[in-house]
């Protein structure tokens, strides 16, 4: 049996897609082993989000080739469609496979094999409309399953090479979500995450050409796009994947703040099986900054949807993304920035110093000096802790429920540790559980700085 193994750079995308082209390999006669052992063929699921994440899949595909100088090393993913130019020359690479031809691996690898001058697989994802199907039934070793249900993204912040190297917004067809959700049940999955490059964006490429026509020449003229949340089928497809039995639960990956609409929240609180924790990708709480980024809200904006989530969900989790340092951002625009950090009190706050991404508009811009950016992000990062202490501590003494997922052992103790709708991560003594169960019960006080622990009551939910 010959062997392959699969290593994942980047994205919760990436990693569903590696999971599928993991069970292709599988159905087609091939043992998956770790990264570290010898196989057959290595497959790299690469990442080109910055220049680092460049430099990370080169040395993993370097790696590879290093044990096993016989293996066939396969480069899919992003790092392929940012690099197209100069990712011939890597002697390490034998394959070279585009996004959107992922699902394709098994027969890609096959043609390889009888003809090694057949090794590029890369479709122009610009031009690309086609979403690339997917279907997977297990998730290895997660009780969470993470589900792909859009590709692709509309927006060119200035920062950011991921709409040249994933393409369009590209949509999955509902019906085959929803089928794929009944499997991953089926097989004991009682949380289903919901994943894409611009989650927000699902379903705009179902809807009609005079929708599409409007979007597109918003996107070129950098208009307020008032119409992008009038129509929303992510709140569609989640309000049918509720009606799924088995599924406990349905979190969602990061959205755009321009989602955020009273409609869409006071509806998301009606799906009791509805996870409140918003991933809101803020980047910036400076005007300025925000306009050079071209992201398409305001500071004031962004708070709006805030506020109008704490309208409709008692104590959810808003958790955001910020640049620090980003080109041009002076000590006056980073003050402004901190301060709507502090007003807005997130619960978690991924803090990232800008970095260069070459092949973006931000790259050219004049930069911020790289110790300039690391104590502002110190600053941030304080604050970022305080805030998560205190929203797990307004979690004490309040009934609440825990998905089961790994076990954990402190001062001779056992407990499985998992976490609430709100992403709360908690304890609970193992004693007659299971991985997968969802306990409810009182939570008493701190274990460690970052978990709490619950004292379950007697019967599961």
């Amino acid at each position: 049996m010959k062997t392959v193994a699969f290593h994942t750079l980047g994205c919760k995308v990436n990693t569903y897609e590696t999971e599928a082209m993991q069970q292709l390999m599988e159905a087609a006669g091939y043992k998956c082993v770790d990264f570290g052992k010898k196989a057959d063929v290595y497959i790299i699921n690469t990442c080109s989000v910055t220049n680092i994440a460049d430099r990370k899949s080169r040395q993993m595909l370097h790696r590879a080739r290093k044990m096993n100088e016989d293996a066939i090393v396969v480069a899919a993913g992003c790092y392929v469609e940012s690099a197209k130019e100069k990712i011939d020359e890597d002697l390490s690479i034998d394959i070279i496979v585009g996004n959107n031809n992922k699902n394709e691996i098994v027969n890609i690898i096959n043609e390889y094999l009888q003809d090694k001058n057949e090794n590029r697989f890369i479709i122009d994802i610009n031009k690309n409309t086609e979403y690339e199907e997917f279907n997977i039934s297990k998730i290895n070793d997660h009780t969470r399953a993470f589900i792909k249900v859009q590709d692709g993204c509309n927006q060119f912040c200035s920062y950011c090479i991921i709409p040249f190297t994933r393409g369009r917004v590209r949509s999955r067809k509902m019906e085959n979500i929803i089928e794929e959700v009944k499997k991953l049940a089926s097989s004991g999955y009682k949380e289903v995450v919901l994943t894409g490059i611009h989650l927000s964006s699902y379903g705009v490429d179902f809807l009609d050409e005079s929708y599409n026509k409007r979007m597109e020449l918003l996107t070129q003229t950098e208009e307020s796009d008032e119409e992008f949340v009038t129509k929303n089928e992510l709140l569609n497809l989640i309000e049918n994947i509720a009606k799924v039995d088995g599924i406990e639960r349905i979190r969602i990956g990061s959205l755009e703040p321009r989602i955020i609409k009273e409609g869409f929240i006071k509806s998301l609180s009606e799906i009791n099986k509805f996870c409140p924790h918003f991933h809101l990708s803020l980047q910036s709480g400076c005007d300025k900054t925000l306009k050079s980024m071209k992201r398409k809200y305001t500071a004031s904006e962004f708070y709006e949807g805030v506020e109008l989530i704490r309208k409709y969900f008692d104590s959810p989790a808003i958790t955001t993304d910020i640049i620090v340092g980003f080109p041009g951002e002076s000590e006056r625009d980073f003050e402004e920035s901190k301060a709507f950090v502090e007003k807005v009190k997130f619960y978690e706050t991924h803090i990232f110093p800008y970095s260069v991404r070459e092949g973006t508009k931000a790259a050219h811009m004049p930069q911020v000096d790289g110790n300039e950016k690391a104590k502002r992000a110190n600053i941030l990062n304080e604050i970022n802790l305080a805030n998560q202490r205190e929203f797990r501590s307004q979690r004490i003494t309040k009934v609440d429920e825990v998905l089961c997922e790994e076990t954990f052992t402190l001062d001779g103790k056992e407990y499985y540790t998992g976490y609430t709708k709100e992403y709360v991560k908690i304890a609970v003594l193992k004693d007659g559980l299971n991985t997968n169960d969802i306990i409810k019960g009182k939570i008493a006080r701190f274990l460690t700085d970052d978990i709490l622990l619950m004292e379950k009551e007697q019967n599961n939910v």
